[in-house]
């Protein structure tokens, strides 16, 4: 089984991750965050990953830092259950409508974070949340995940459609991207022989 879990414990924030990257969707998290529960769970159904994540964090401050660390953790967890990435496919597209809104993600698991991030939304909040904490939630999980991720919105008006094609959007990526080829094999999918930074 692929899957791995991990816990972070920090003056701000205390969580617990699993994953479980040949699930069947199914879904137990608890941040604390309403709307952030609501994107995690599309996650999970649309990426068919099982998740689990329980968040404690200091959101008597704001949402900053429940969201990023949820971000981190989960990432992490990802990252984990690829292990040395072997015969995973690699790469995934998914372009996503939401009624008036469609949005685009590109990843590689490449073990190279990145994140571009080409999504137009006006200040403001959603539910509990800062409009400005998607993108960082986005980076997080990129970084931690060893993930290239671009994310772009060709076009969409309402904010909760916006953001909830993004998720997405990102989980029909990932479905594909962690997808074991037969045709791979037990072989790295790199010319290098290995997926990450050199040295």
């Amino acid at each position: 089984m692929r899957e791995a879990t991990v816990e972070r414990s920090t003056t701000e924030t205390r969580i617990k991750a699993r994953v479980a990257l040949d699930g069947t969707g199914l879904c137990d998290v608890k941040t604390g965050i309403g709307f952030l529960d609501h994107m995690l769970t599309q996650l999970a159904r649309h990426s068919l990953m099982d998740v689990t994540l329980h968040a404690t964090g200091d959101l008597h401050i704001d949402a900053h830092h429940t969201t990023e660390d949820s971000a981190i953790t989960l990432g992490q967890a990802v990252g984990r259950a690829l292990g040395d990435r072997r015969g995973i496919t690699r790469y995934g597209l998914a372009i996503v409508p939401m009624d008036e809104t469609l949005t685009r993600v590109a990843i590689d698991l490449s073990n190279r974070p990145y994140l571009v991030w080409k999504v137009a939304l006006p200040p403001g909040r959603l539910g509990d949340m800062d409009i400005e904490l998607f993108r960082e939630w986005f980076h997080a999980f990129a970084q931690h995940a060893g993930a290239t991720l671009h994310v772009e919105t060709l076009y969409g008006e309402n904010s909760h459609h916006i953001v909830e094609s993004c998720y997405k959007a990102l989980a029909r990526a990932l479905r594909e991207a962690v997808t074991l080829d037969p045709r791979q094999g037990d072989a790295v999918p790199s010319t290098k022989g290995t997926l990450g930074r050199p040295g």
